[in-house]
This record gives structure tokens, C-alpha cells and sequence, in this order.
């Protein structure tokens, strides 16, 4: 884990793996996780030339918290871990909650974004002609109604959660997980990636709730960017069996997104789709270097 001692006087852990002269691949990982690697995807990232960049967001892990934070503000954390890498260009890759993170860094910083892709992201809070909660797990459902209460239920209700995902073993993920888990993920839980899931989750909660908290504020206020600022080539890819983020919120991006490449596939959910679709996920992004 290496540290990035930003301008502000905040600090941002993040991982480096891959080939060193690869295009880097920023992942911005889901809600709530933290800087965590899973082995088989970098592999996948390196085999076509792609240098997998992690990072925890503010307040997650060794990340100092960056209260108030908006959707946007990763775009200079964003930039600021570029720079110390030397890299001029990058790709994206958001999943789940990362995925509106992902969105931010390519409208943000379109000099340097050659492509982002949003694996089972999450659509704006309030979008006009989505039902935004409709298909999510109850927990989800109880989570983001204390998001939308404001910072103190949120906080109370997060504090009630945390300590379930401190410890979680991967024999655990889909029990702690719940109603979120669809049959399908719940298959893909096994070995590995499960092992990987329930270390993320470990990670997230390891210094507190700052992150898990500031993300979920953030996903329900205004992002503070335009979507149609997105120049990159976008690729959307959903599941129809995600209890998590539903499908309607990928169809929603795929629509309002300008040119984006659509992959909306009716057998897979939350967890499936990133495990077994990454390699083509990962292939469509590097395309975008040429």
C-alpha cells in the first residue's frame, strides 16, 4: 500500500499492479469497499496492457475522510494520483458505487480519460423517468432512506451495520449481504472472490464509517457534473438479476449517456457480472487506447 500526500493536506492510500508501462486502469470500487486487489483481475487488466491503479476514497481505510464531499471532487484526487504516476492518459472502470465515480473522473478530466465503463453503477438520486429505488434489496432500501434522512440517521444507521462487516468471513459474504444477493451472486460468492468480497468489506468499515457514509450523501445529492460533459466512449454494463443497483439504472445511463456502448445482460447480477464479464469489460476499455 502506498500513500499520496495530497495538496490539501489529506492523505490517499492506493495499490499499483500490473505491467509499468501499461495505460492505467483506475478502478474505483464499490460501496463500501477500500484500495483491495483481486489477483485474477489484474491478470486480465495485464493481458491487455493494462496497469491496475486502486485507490480508497476519502475516508475509507487509510484515506483521510473529506466531509461534504461530492460525486465530482474525485476527479482531483484523480488527477493528483495520475500525476504522481506519471501518466498523462488513463481508462476507468466503476462498479457499483464506483461507477458514478468513474463518470466523474472521464467528465472531469477529458484531456487525459481515453474511455470508462460503469459495471452495475448506480444512476442519479431523483433522475426524471426512473423509479431509482424500485428492485432493490430491503437492505438497500433501508440504507439509502437514511442517506436521504440526512447525515445523523445515516450515521446511526451505518454505525448498526459496520461491525457485521468488520469481521465477515467469506463463508459469511451472502448471509451478511441478504436480500441484496440474487441467486446468481450468490453462486459467484465461492473461493476466491468471495475471499476478495469479504476482505473489501473488512477494508471499507477498518477506520469507521466516514467513507461508506460520505459516499452514500453523495449519491443522493447532486453529483456537481452534467453527464452529457462526458466526451469519453462510455460501455454500461448491467445485470437484470442485480438486487442491488437494478437494471432500470443501467438502461437509464445507457439512454442518457451520448454514444454510450450498452451491454445489458438478463442472466447476470450484481457480483456475476463483474466476475465473469471482466475479461470483456476490460478488452473493450484497452480498445479505446487506439
Amino acid at each position: 500500500m502506498t500513500t499520496l500526500h495530497l495538496a490539501d493536506g489529506r492523505t490517499l492510500e492506493y495499490l499499483v499492479a500490473g505491467p509499468a508501462d501499461g495505460t492505467p486502469l483506475v478502478l474505483h470500487n464499490g460501496t463500501p469497499s477500500a484500495a483491495i486487489l483481486f489477483a485474477p483481475m489484474v491478470a486480465g487488466a495485464a493481458r491487455h496492457g493494462l496497469r491496475v491503479v486502486a485507490y480508497s476514497r476519502p475516508g475509507y481505510a487509510g484515506s483521510s475522510p473529506q466531509p461534504g464531499r461530492t460525486v465530482a471532487a474525485v476527479a482531483a484526487d484523480v488527477a493528483a494520483l495520475l500525476d504522481e504516476l506519471g501518466a498523462d492518459r488513463f481508462l476507468t472502470l466503476g462498479w457499483s458505487g464506483g461507477g458514478p465515480h468513474a463518470l466523474a473522473s472521464a467528465a472531469l478530466l477529458p484531456d487525459r480519460c481515453l474511455g470508462a465503463a460503469t459495471v452495475a453503477g448506480v444512476a442519479p438520486y431523483g433522475a426524471e423517468g426512473l423509479d431509482w429505488s424500485a428492485g432493490m434489496g430491503a437492505e438497500n432500501l433501508a440504507e439509502f432512506a437514511a442517506a436521504v434522512a440526512g447525515p445523523g440517521p445515516l450515521t446511526d444507521y451505518l454505525t448498526g451495520e459496520a461491525p457485521g462487516l468488520a469481521e465477515v468471513r467469506a463463508e459469511e459474504v451472502a448471509a451478511a449481504l441478504g436480500d441484496l444477493v440474487s441467486e446468481v451472486d450468490r453462486k459467484a460468492l465461492t473461493d476466491e472472490f468471495a475471499e476478495y468480497t469479504a476482505a473489501a468489506f473488512r477494508a471499507a468499515v477498518s477506520g469507521g464509517i466516514a467513507g461508506w457514509r460520505d459516499d452514500d450523501l453523495a449519491f443522493v445529492q447532486d453529483w456537481g457534473f452534467d453527464l452529457d460533459a462526458v466526451t469519453a466512449p462510455v460501455s454500461v454494463w448491467q445485470g437484470a438479476e442485480d438486487r442491488m443497483v437494478p437494471f432500470t439504472h443501467g438502461r437509464w445511463l445507457a439512454d442518457r449517456l451520448a454514444g454510450a456502448t450498452a451491454h445489458l445482460l438478463p442472466a447476470e447480477g450484481h457480483l456475476s457480472l463483474m466476475l465473469g464479464a471482466f475479461d470483456d469489460i476490460v478488452a473493450e476499455l484497452a480498445a479505446r487506447i487506439a
